[in-house]
């Protein structure tokens, strides 16, 4: 199971690097104002830079967390609060900046560039009280849970896709508008939604293959005490 869930979060980490930057800089930049030549000088220039690599790193941290404790979960019977609070803190973390990243949407949606953050601490202070107030809200909710992990995958499946819905349309308004910085925005709140969206299917695959393989051991077993 272990290195399954290694296979699967290097997977993960190779559609962020190679798909998921590329479609960054289209949705941002665009092809039709800077042609080929252009985009492809963008994503190289993107590859370079230091801050795309921490972005990158941080959904793949996510997806080895909520693997590797899916894997320690069906490798040692352990009570459910033992690491509940690391699925709530990492849970959390892609809730509040899926909220960010909505909100963020709704806003260059209606106002176009003059609802894009001023400097960077306002960004970071609204993520983490969003943060904070989902790892209170998902630590309340699931923290006499048997299974932290597929309910933390629920979750954010469903707050991936209701993202999406806002990015997606905002995304074609500021782009018709003509707005200048608000695409930036929209192409992160796309990216940002399908890499948590990829992300949780990582343990529902190894939470089913997980399932099938304790479903043939309980039949084996079953086989072995009629004999």
């Amino acid at each position: 199971m272990r290195n399954w869930g290694l296979v699967v979060t290097l997977f993960y980490a190779l559609i962020i690097v190679v798909l998921l930057v590329p479609i960054a800089v289209w949705l941002g930049v665009g092809i039709d104002a800077t042609g080929w030549t252009g985009f492809y000088l963008h994503v190289k220039e993107a590859y370079a830079t230091w801050f795309t690599w921490i972005i990158a790193a941080v959904p793949v941290l996510g997806e080895f967390l909520l693997l590797f404790l899916r894997v320690d979960t069906s490798q040692k019977r352990l009570r459910p609060r033992t690491h509940i609070l690391v699925s709530s803190i990492t849970t959390a973390f892609f809730l509040g900046l899926l909220t960010f990243a909505g909100v963020l949407g709704v806003g260059v949606a209606l106002r176009g560039d003059k609802s894009m953050p001023d400097g960077v601490l306002p960004v970071m202070g609204t993520i983490v009280v969003a943060w904070a107030a989902w790892a209170i809200i998902f630590y309340r909710v699931h923290r006499d849970s048997s299974d932290a992990i597929s309910r933390a995958v629920t979750w954010l499946l469903r707050g991936s896709v209701l993202e999406l819905l806002i990015a997606v349309p905002a995304h074609v308004i500021v782009r018709r508008r003509g707005d200048c910085s608000a695409p930036v925005a929209t192409s992160f709140g796309i990216t940002s939604g399908l890499a948590i969206m990829l992300l949780a299917f990582g343990p529902s695959v190894l939470l089913l293959y997980k399932q099938r393989i304790d479903r043939y051991s309980m039949k084996a077993s079953a086989g072995g005490k009629s004999l």
